[in-house]
């Protein structure tokens, strides 16, 4: 089934203005009218997504990033660059702050890249006090899911200079009021299909067995933001492969993505 987004969408306008304006309307979200629906906790579930309507021997592919905290994998974007393999980069506020440099980078080749929401500060979209994921803290209340995301699509807006369109959750785990109160936002939310790296925790020779199951419509996750791990190693191998084998690669802003039967929500 599609995911349909909610029709409102955050948009800002850089400098001064733009902060107010952000600063406004975070305060009607978190007015009183916000607190008065107590949220009961529910299951958390990773979404698993694949490209819509795309048969496996289209041979379409996405690749997606993501920039937790952590610094700048250099090897691994600078791969992508001179094999101009697009990929659509789900960043943080706090990774964003931390690597000017990449940052740079980034914006000097949106040619290739689009960056994408990864939240404010890295926080589960898991609602409920004392809820973790991975061990990682959720959010205490609806609120501070709406300024995860916010704050998260402010930032990308403020430094990249063009509005994210989709969300990824930290551990790209939801419970079902986090990804309603995502889509209310007007955000689609971005699953995957294959897990490259396993959070970059993957040696090299795993990393290339994992992409050697890849399919057309699959939705690729890996990480750009540990360079000391074997991310860009892995994937160096594996995607070089994959062109060899005819696949194309694409950024989620030229498709849509559809819920894996069986998965998800």
């Amino acid at each position: 089934m599609m995911r349909v987004p909610g029709q409102w969408r955050w948009r800002t306008s850089t400098g001064a203005a733009g902060s107010l304006a952000f600063g406004v309307l975070i305060g009607l979200f978190f007015g009183p009218a916000s607190l008065a629906a107590p949220m009961q906790a529910d299951p958390a579930v990773e979404i698993h997504d694949r490209i819509a309507d795309d048969a496996p021997d289209a041979k379409r592919v996405a690749l997606t990033l993501d920039a937790c905290s952590g610094k700048f994998d250099d090897d691994l974007i600078e791969f992508l660059i001179r094999n101009h393999i697009p990929a659509t980069l789900f960043a943080t506020k706090k990774w964003l702050d931390k690597n000017p440099y990449g940052v740079s980078v980034i914006k000097s080749h949106l040619d290739l890249f689009e960056v994408e929401d990864h939240g404010e500060n890295h926080i589960p979209a898991v609602i409920g006090a004392g809820r973790k994921v991975y061990g990682i803290p959720g959010e205490p209340d609806i609120i501070h899911l709406r300024r995860e995301v916010l704050g998260g699509a402010h930032a990308i807006e403020q430094t990249i200079g063009v509005p994210p369109h989709w969300y990824r959750a930290a551990t790209a785990e939801y419970d079902s009021q986090a990804t309603q109160e995502i889509e209310k936002l007007g955000y689609k939310i971005a699953g995957f299909s294959i897990n490259a790296d396993a959070g970059a925790t993957l040696k090299q020779a795993a990393i290339e067995d994992r992409l050697k199951h890849v399919k057309g419509g699959d939705v690729i996750i890996a990480h750009m933001n540990k360079p000391a791990g074997d991310s860009a190693e892995g994937l160096s191998v594996g995607l070089i492969q994959l062109l060899k084998k005819g696949y194309v690669f694409v950024r989620l802003d030229q498709v849509d993505l559809k819920v894996i039967p069986g998965t998800g929500r």
